[in-house]
């Protein structure tokens, strides 16, 4: 398909077939030490299938707030259990940390996947009190950005929404259509403008800022800067990271990122 090319991360990515076995390791281990300080609460269903779960990870003391953090994977792979050792640099800064998984296509679409998200983070808020902040990765960037558009948080739950990050976002999925993976999104061209964030607008007040890598494929720095154009809202683009180390440092509480992400 004629979009290919611009959105393979990994044929441009030196040992990116590495990556995963590692994500996952990492994060086994994390969740294993977590369970032993009885500091991680896992598999907490918030809807009627086996993918809708999230485990919440919490800090030593009293939280000072919530961050859920979103994976990616293009909304056709991965779950939670990869990325639980991203949790570190919030948890060490003294904030909970939710990570869902959700449904893939093609059992479900786009736009069941965002509601999936939308339905989860009350839940999440719930079991959390303070200030609520949504991070996202690729195709979970696409989600948190979608949570800070009109109607899909409940009001009490966006009232508390401090911070959104989408971090290497897919935020315009009209080149998706173009791509083989539309396969398993079945998606027309009004059903992926219909799930675009850079063509909504933010609710009045939501914090948001953008989050790339410098290295990235340049469609990825496209869709970031145009979100970012879009919204008003800060790009940072991160030096020397590409897609799949972009996230490395949320899982450090004195990196670049952690610094951007939590309140001050």
């Amino acid at each position: 398909m004629e979009l290919d090319d611009a959105y393979a991360n990994a044929a441009h990515i030196e040992g990116a077939e590495a990556y995963p076995g590692r994500w996952a390791e990492a994060a086994a281990g994390f969740r294993e030490g977590m369970l032993e300080q009885g500091l991680a609460e896992l598999d907490i269903s918030y809807g009627d299938s086996p993918r809708q779960v999230f485990d919440l990870f919490q800090p030593a003391g009293k939280a000072k707030g919530l961050l859920v953090f979103v994976h990616g994977g293009y909304w056709l792979k991965f779950d939670k259990s990869y990325w639980s050792h991203l949790a570190a640099g919030a948890l060490e800064k003294g904030w909970a940390v939710a990570m869902p998984s959700y449904d893939l296509c093609p059992d479900v679409s786009i736009a069941d996947i965002s509601r999936q998200i939308a339905h989860m983070i009350p839940q999440a808020a719930a079991m959390v009190s303070g200030p609520i902040l949504l991070a996202g990765h690729s195709a979970g960037g696409h989600l948190v950005a979608r949570m800070a558009t009109p109607g899909m948080l409940p009001a009490q739950v966006a009232v508390r929404v401090a911070r959104i990050m989408p971090i290497s976002p897919v935020a315009d999925l009209r080149p998706m259509v173009k791509t083989s993976m539309n396969a398993d999104f079945k998606m027309e061209m009004s059903d992926a403008a219909m799930e675009s964030p850079t063509l909504m607008l933010p609710m009045p007040g939501m914090d948001v800022v953008v989050w790339v890598g410098a290295e990235e494929r340049p469609a990825f720095l496209e869709q970031a800067t145009a979100l970012a154009e879009a919204w008003r809202c800060d790009c940072v683009v991160d030096p020397g990271r590409h897609h799949f180390d972009v996230i490395d440092g949320l899982a450090d509480t004195d990196s670049r990122i952690i610094a951007r992400l939590l309140p001050e």
